[in-house]
């Protein structure tokens, strides 16, 4: 399946794959993402509505959350239903598909709204969210992609070499091959014996060190995010500066285009400088560990992280939602060709994932 293969850790959930690695495990088992087993076994995934999908709505809205039920878990390729948190009739198809029991399908009907109102799946920002909305299922819920993960490895064994020179020794000849060992249990969420040495002295408990590992693998995502968008923003950001549709268009259309396409490029460059100063502070404590030899603070910064995911995740997510949805609809050297209709239209989508702004959006000229 295409999706399971390319899959965006921002934009997907993936819980047919947490069931196939984690099934028999007792934390999987005692602490479910949804308790509809239909439910645990789908895949979510942000969306933008096409033309036609927005009729599924009662109100005017541009993506929404996606639920893809497989017919078969176990085989892809047999198909699936889907339908959109909210949509017409949204309820009835999922009594349809919960439990029968009234008290778990309440619970899992507020889990799917608290989903749909997030701004990305990414599962350090849904974690944070979720235990504020006193969900708390397993750790294993909250991973990155295969897909990410492969593609962020090199970046992680690089973050790891500082902190194996500190371990070991920075001219050991297997520093490479330590480093790579690190990263796979950074990925993994692996905070084993192997580590004790770092564990003991940022004086930490087992279980907050598993917590801290979680956190510390989250902020060198969100730097190899960064990292991975800055190349594709600036771009982006010319080709918005000189967007012009094709066709005619009314005086409105022109002025709300000339004065989005201006927000769109000055609220992209606040959001990736503010993902980056806040990522300074990462590296700042990171620096302390393993320059300064001062793992309490290191220790300190991990316990204090979650507070910071929210915002750097949302920021980091509306990014990349209009980096990846421009590039998808124009391929680098390609022309724009849009009427000033759909024009305004993917501005509004573009306007509505930096919310986080304090202008309030204008809503664009019919």
């Amino acid at each position: 399946m295409a999706l399971e293969a390319n899959a965006s850790t921002a934009r997907t959930l993936n819980l047919v794959a947490v069931w196939k690695r984690h099934a028999q495990g007792a934390e999987y088992r005692a602490k479910p993402f949804f308790n509809s087993v239909v439910l645990n076994r789908a895949i979510i995934v942000k969306h933008r509505l096409r033309a036609n999908e927005r009729e599924s709505f009662d109100v005017e809205r541009t993506s929404a959350t996606k639920i893809i039920l497989p017919i078969d878990p176990m085989d892809m390729r047999s198909g699936a239903r889907s339908f959109f948190i909210r949509q017409k009739g949204f309820q009835t198809f999922l009594d349809e598909v919960s439990h029968s029991d009234e008290t778990f399908a309440a619970r899992d009907v507020t889990l799917l709204h608290v989903l749909d109102a997030l701004p990305s799946l990414d599962p350090f920002l849904m974690r944070e969210r979720l235990k504020k909305g006193g969900f708390e299922p397993a750790t294993c819920y909250f991973d990155v992609t295969e897909n990410d993960a492969t593609r962020m490895f090199k970046f992680v064994q690089m973050e790891m070499r500082p902190l194996v020179g500190l371990l070991f020794s920075p001219k050991d000849p297997r520093i490479n091959e330590k480093s790579s060992h690190l990263a796979r249990k950074i990925l993994a969420n692996s905070a084993d014996a192997e580590l004790n040495p770092l564990r003991e002295g940022m004086g930490m408990s087992k279980a907050d060190f598993e917590e801290g590992v979680f956190c510390w693998k989250g902020f060198i995502y969100y730097k190899w995010t960064l990292a991975d968008l800055m190349p594709l923003v600036r771009p982006v950001l010319a080709e918005l500066e000189a967007l012009k549709p094709v066709g005619p268009a009314t005086d409105e259309q022109k002025i709300y285009i000339a004065a989005t396409r201006t927000k769109l490029a000055r609220s992209l460059t606040r959001a990736c400088e503010a993902v980056k100063t806040t990522l300074t502070v990462y590296d700042d404590a990171y620096a302390d560990l393993t320059r300064n030899g001062k793992p309490h603070a290191f220790r300190d910064f991990l316990m204090n992280a979650p507070t910071m995911f929210y915002e750097i995740g949302e920021r980091l997510g509306a990014v990349q939602h209009v980096v990846s949805y421009w590039r998808f609809r124009f391929p680098q050297g390609s022309k724009f060709k849009l009427q000033a209709d759909d024009t305004c239209d993917l501005l509004a989508d573009f306007e509505s994932s930096i919310s986080f702004e304090k202008t309030p959006a204008a809503a664009p000229p019919l």
